[in-house]
């Protein structure tokens, strides 16, 4: 089974890995449509060789419209972050899922695949060596985590006889083409905003883009309705050591600057706390989920997908990172 001859509903088609996926589904042979809530999503869209199917996560019928005749749905849409209004991560990711869902099902889709997340298991504690028999935490204190986590337990139970819904779950998604995660780093590197909070020593599971888009794909092919995979790049790594090669690719150089952790946690709840209270505009200076994800350990197994999916990491951290390089210096 392949992508080969398929029709193809993604939603998420223009952002980092939704490039990465539309871009590889095209060119295996499939037949891609993307949800576009923008002219601008639309173009990235176009360019990338799927067809634009203009709608948002709130409009079913759009979305349903633009499911029709596909066999296989992959749901990366979602509302990301470390702070902000509940209303408009449960919009997003939580009524959005619920509306994907039903629309793919309306429109006959027989695979729903769902983009989730390692933050679905976030609460405040180090995840060590964990699999998917770990509980979702849809009480983290994480508006990105909780969401994210009643998003999947939706996904998996609308899994039914001839509509089979998977989630694929990567950790800390890298690689070229990064428009979020990384220039966020630098920008706050290059503003001396940026510290290592509890010196970074701690290790870490993090997934190439690339790699993701393998789960995703395995995940359509031959995983099981009603279950979840985590994917990542099979290995840990030590997050300052990554992330500070990560920093190195932009032509940046990371800096020596800590922060213990027990202040940063305080500073964030204190924080959150203001923000909430006042409200102050914009966003606090530092959350507690930013604080969680860059100083506890969150190392995984990836046992069941090798087992299930046949997944293995097709990009190695070596080669992600010298496409950076090159992209970098392409860009320059």
């Amino acid at each position: 089974m392949s992508s080969r001859g398929r029709t193809v509903f993604v939603t998420g088609g223009s952002g980092f890995i939704g490039r990465a996926l539309v871009r590889r589904l095209v060119s295996e042979g499939a037949t891609v449509k993307a949800l576009a809530r923008s002219p601008a999503s639309a173009a990235v869209v176009e360019e990338l060789g799927a067809t634009p199917v203009s709608g948002s996560l709130a409009d079913r019928d759009a979305m349903a419209a633009g499911a029709a005749g596909c066999e296989w749905a992959f749901h990366l849409a979602a509302h990301v972050g470390a702070w902000g209004q509940r209303e408009d991560f449960m919009r997003e990711n939580v009524e959005g899922t619920e509306n994907a869902l039903a629309a793919c099902r309306d429109a006959g889709v027989s695979r729903f695949v769902h983009a989730s997340t390692e933050a679905v298991l976030i609460a405040g504690e180090p995840l060590v060596n964990v699999d998917e028999t770990a509980p979702l935490r849809p009480d983290s204190k994480a508006l990105y985590s909780s969401t994210k986590a009643l998003a999947e337990r939706a996904v998996l139970a609308a899994n039914a006889p001839g509509f089979e819904t998977v989630a694929v779950r990567p950790r800390f998604v890298w690689g070229a083409g990064d428009t979020t995660l990384l220039p966020h780093i630098v920008g706050m590197v290059r503003e001396g905003k940026f510290a290592w909070i509890g010196g970074g020593k701690q290790r870490t599971a993090v997934t190439h883009v690339e790699n993701v888009v393998e789960g995703l794909l395995l995940g359509a092919e031959k995983g099981r309705g009603g279950e979840a995979y985590f994917v990542t790049d099979g290995d840990s790594v030590v997050f300052r050591e990554f992330v500070s090669e990560l920093i190195r690719t932009q032509g940046v150089e990371p800096p020596d600057r800590t922060i213990p952790a027990g202040l940063a946690s305080a500073a964030a709840a204190a924080a959150e706390t203001a923000w909430k209270l006042l409200p102050l505009p914009g966003e606090p200076p530092l959350s507690r989920f930013e604080v969680w994800v860059s100083s506890l350990e969150c190392t995984i197994d990836i046992s069941k997908a090798r087992r299930e999916l046949g997944y293995e990491p097709i990009i190695s951290r070596e080669e992600g990172l010298a496409q950076m390089r090159e992209a970098a210096a392409a860009a320059a």
